[in-house]
């Protein structure tokens, strides 16, 4: 997305409504409807599990349980299932590995999220298919809006912007939802891989001239219920509020810590740029920040700013440890 896990590093308040003050109106959105979930071990679609699970029937699949990179088995799995939803958090997220492993790569983002909508429709039910900023090429220095013309600059993106059209060519009923560097605390991200490194080591660094917005998957969560209570549908981008670099993210997660008593080595985030990544194979968009304003006209609802996420993440899940 890339919220899979292309944020990388390298060693040497929010003004607007919290979603999740309601709970349980938003719980009773969904109320008891059938739900299944593709990629439900992963970072988004765990926390969509977990949550979703109390209290509507919810049916999870992992990678070793439906591949999606096996189309009969994926039809042969769902075909005798009933669910009025159907949520796909899979997706082949590695972007280098991606760029000479092109086949691949849209076997599972593009042909699979098409026959996935297929079978929502033979069940009247909705697909929500999930996707990335990396749809962009990056050069716009304004939000981007959904709006906004896809020119993407790798087969990673090239594959996610191709599953996108195939989903809503199927049916423009069902939605997209565009999300952008996912952390949460079902699976390790670039808050917990930069913690850990300055636990261990006195220089950490991170890009500095790379921009997008962090999205928190409780978040995402609490919005996605907002999005289907108003039937939304096309494309929708959801993000937390505001954007940063890498660099900048990291930094912050840092002085959380600090503040918070987390004993950590290093104290500052030293800066490197895009071009010194020489281990990238795939040539990624400098600034992919999403605009929320389609979000917030739709739900009456402004995401907070992710500094309000982050900190509210290393509290609860990471001050523990």
């Amino acid at each position: 997305m890339n919220s899979s896990g292309d944020l990388c590093l390298s060693l040497a308040q929010s003004n607007g409504t919290v979603v999740r003050t309601n709970r349980t109106r938003f719980e009773a959105l969904l109320g008891k409807m059938k739900i299944a979930i593709i990629g439900a071990k992963g970072r988004l679609g765990a926390a969509l599990a977990r949550e979703y699970g109390r209290n509507s029937e919810v049916t999870s699949f992992g990678h070793g349980q439906l591949d999606l990179g096996q189309l009969d088995r994926v039809q042969s799995a769902l075909s005798d299932l009933k669910f009025e939803l159907i949520l796909n958090c899979a997706a082949l997220t590695n972007v280098d590995y991606c760029e000479s492993h092109r086949e691949e790569a849209f076997l599972i983002n593009a042909e699979a999220p098409r026959l996935l909508s297929q079978i929502a429709n033979e069940k009247s039910a909705k697909l929500v298919h999930f996707s990335t900023d990396y749809v962009f090429d990056g050069k716009k220095s304004d939000p981007y809006t959904e709006e906004d013309r896809a020119i993407p600059l790798s087969v990673y993106g090239e594959s996610k912007l191709e599953g996108e059209r195939r989903v809503l060519e199927v049916s423009s009923h069902h939605l997209v939802v565009r999300l952008s560097w996912v952390f949460g605390p079902d699976k390790p991200s670039f808050i917990d891989q930069i913690i850990q490194r300055a636990r261990e080591n006195d220089v950490v660094t991170a890009v500095a001239d790379k921009f997008s917005a962090p999205t928190y998957t409780i978040d995402v969560v609490s919005w996605l219920r907002l999005a289907i209570d108003k039937n939304a549908n096309g494309i929708l981008h959801l993000a937390n509020n505001g954007g940063c670099s890498w660099q900048e993210w990291a930094q912050y997660a840092i002085d959380v810590c600090r503040n918070l008593r987390i004993p950590l080595k290093a104290e500052r985030i030293g800066a490197v740029s895009l071009a010194d990544m020489k281990n990238f194979v795939a040539q990624r968009p400098v600034n992919t920040v999403l605009s929320t304003a389609k979000f917030a006209a739709l739900t009456g609802v402004q995401s907070r700013h992710w500094r309000a996420a982050v900190a509210e993440y290393i509290s609860a899940h990471v001050s523990n440890k």
